[in-house]
C-alpha cells in the first residue's frame, strides 16, 4: 500500500535541514514561524519589501538627480515649502488608512483561520469522545466512520487554504487522498484541469521586484477550467453534516448537547468558509487604491523641487530616503491585503492545516478515556503540592479529613503568596534604597 507523500516515513519529510533560511524559500512565502533569526530587524532581508522598492527607488533617483542638476546648472526649480506640509499631511492620511485597512483584513483572516483550529478540534474530540462505538462488527465500521469523518475536517481546511489561494482541483499532497473518494465538482473537473508550468527567470525576477507587468492573474488556472468547479469546501461539509446525521440516527450520539454541538460546530465551519471569502473577494475598493497611489506619487516626485533650495546636493538621498519611507509603508499595505497569498508576509496556511491534522491524530491516537482508568490511579496525587499521597491513600481517609485537607491547602497557598508578595516588595524598597545612597557616596 502506498504511503502519503506527507507522510514521516517518507524520506523526505524526515530530511533534517540546518540553517535557519534557506535559500530555496527565502524570497518565497509564508514565512516559517517555527525558524529563528538571530538577524537585527534592519538587516533582515526575509520577510522585508526592499527588494520591491528597488525599481521604485531607483526611477526616485534618477527623477531627482534630473531636478537638482537642472536646478544647479539650468534653472531653479523650487516650489515653497508649504506645499510639503500640505500635501506630507494628506499623504500621511490616505498611507495611514490604507496600511489599518489592510491590517485589518490581515488580523481578521488570521482570526478565521484560529476559529477554525478552534471549531476543528472540538467537533474531533466530540466525535472522537462522545460517538460511541457498537459491539461487534458495527463497532468497527462505527470506528472507520469516526475516522473518516476526523479526515473531512482535516480535508475541509485543506480545501479552503487551496480555494483561497485560487488552486482548482483536487490533485495536491495535502488533499487527493482525503476526498479522492468522494464525488464532487473539483474531482470531475480534475482530468481537464491545466497545471501551471514552470516559471521563467525573468518572471521570477520580476515577481520579486514587485513588477506589475511580471504579475499573473491569480484566477488564471480557475478561468481555463472546461468544467465547473463547484465549491469543494461546501462539499465537504455537506458530506460532514450527513455523518453527523448518521451517528444521531443509530443512536450513537445519543445526548442532544453533544448533538447539538456537533452541528453548531459545522454550522460555524461554514461561517468561516463564507468569512474567508468575505475576506477575499472584497478588497479595498479599486477607486481607493488608484487615488492613494497617484497621490503618493505625486507626493514623492514634487519632493526634490520642494528640497532643493535648502538642501543643494542633499536632495538626491535625502527624497531617496523620504520615498523609502514612504512608498515602502504603502508597500506594505498592498502584500498584506490578501493575507491567503503566497508572500513572505501572508499568513502561513499549511502550518495551520498540518497543526489541525496533527492534533486529530493526537486525539485518535488512544481510544476515548475512561475515567476511572486515570483518576484511580496511585499516581494520581489529588492534593499536590500540599501532599505528595496518591488516589490510593487519600482514598482510605474520611471524607472530613479530605475537606480538612483541602482548608489546609487553601491557608497554606495563601501564606506563601503572602509571603512571596513580601520578600518582592521588601527586596524592591531595598534596591530603591542602594539608588538613593549611592550619588550621596559619590558626593
Amino acid at each position: 500500500m502506498p504511503m502519503s507523500p506527507t507522510s514521516w516515513r517518507q524520506p523526505v519529510m524526515r530530511k533534517v535541514k540546518t540553517g535557519s533560511i534557506y535559500m530555496d524559500d527565502y524570497f518565497t512565502g509564508p514565512r516559517d514561524m517555527s525558524r529563528h533569526s538571530k538577524w537585527p530587524f534592519f538587516m533582515r532581508m526575509h520577510g522585508s519589501v526592499a527588494p520591491k522598492m528597488i525599481l521604485p527607488l531607483l526611477i526616485v533617483a534618477c527623477w531627482a538627480t534630473f531636478i537638482t542638476v537642472f536646478s544647479q546648472f539650468v534653472f531653479k526649480l523650487k516650489v515653497s515649502n508649504l506645499l510639503l506640509t500640505v500635501l506630507g499631511f494628506v499623504v500621511g492620511m490616505a498611507i495611514s488608512f490604507r496600511t489599518s485597512t489592510a491590517y485589518e483584513r490581515y488580523a481578521e483572516g488570521r482570526k478565521y483561520w484560529a476559529q477554525l483550529l478552534f471549531v476543528g478540534q472540538n467537533l474531533a474530540r466530540t466525535i472522537w469522545v462522545h460517538a460511541k462505538e457498537r459491539e461487534g462488527e458495527q463497532g468497527k465500521e462505527d470506528l472507520l466512520a469516526k475516522l473518516t469523518g476526523l479526515n473531512l475536517i482535516v480535508a475541509f481546511a485543506n480545501a479552503l487554504k487551496h480555494k483561497l489561494r485560487f488552486e482548482p482541483g483536487i490533485n495536491y499532497d495535502d488533499l487527493h487522498g482525503l476526498v479522492e473518494y468522494l464525488d464532487t465538482f473539483s474531482k470531475a473537473a480534475e482530468p481537464d484541469l491545466t497545471r501551471p508550468g514552470k516559471t521563467s527567470v525573468w518572471k521570477s525576477v520580476g515577481e520579486y521586484l514587485g513588477v506589475p507587468f511580471a504579475e499573473s492573474n491569480p484566477r488564471k488556472l480557475i478561468k481555463r477550467s472546461k468544467k465547473p468547479l463547484g465549491n469543494l469546501p461546501l462539499e465537504i461539509l455537506t458530506h460532514l453534516s450527513a455523518y453527523v446525521d448518521s451517528l444521531i440516527d443509530n443512536s450513537t450520539l445519543k445526548v442532544p448537547i453533544y448533538q447539538t454541538q456537533a452541528v453548531n460546530s459545522i454550522v460555524s465551519l461554514n461561517e468561516i468558509l463564507i468569512g474567508t471569502d468575505r475576506v477575499l473577494q472584497t478588497p479595498l475598493p479599486i477607486a481607493y487604491s488608484i487615488t492613494f497611489s497617484q497621490i503618493t506619487w505625486v507626493y514623492v516626485m514634487m519632493l526634490p523641487f520642494q528640497l532643493w533650495d535648502s538642501l543643494r546636493w542633499v536632495t538626491i538621498p535625502g527624497t531617496i530616503f523620504a520615498a523609502y519611507i514612504i512608498l515602502g509603508i504603502a508597500a506594505i499595505g498592498r502584500e498584506i491585503e490578501n493575507p491567503f497569498g503566497m508572500d513572505v508576509n501572508d499568513l502561513p496556511l499549511d502550518s495551520f492545516c498540518d497543526e489541525l491534522a496533527a492534533d486529530i491524530n493526537i486525539i485518535t491516537s488512544a481510544p476515548a478515556p475512561v475515567v476511572s482508568d486515570f483518576v484511580a490511579r496511585g499516581g494520581n496525587m489529588v492534593m499536590w503540592p500540599l501532599s505528595l499521597k496518591g488516589w490510593d491513600e487519600w482514598k482510605d481517609r474520611t471524607k472530613q479529613d479530605i475537606r480538612e485537607a483541602l482548608m489546609t491547602k487553601t491557608k497554606a497557598d495563601m501564606v506563601v503568596r503572602r509571603s512571596v508578595s513580601e520578600e518582592v516588595a521588601e527586596k524592591k524598597n531595598f534596591d530603591d534604597k542602594n539608588v538613593l545612597q549611592e550619588p550621596e557616596s559619590h558626593a
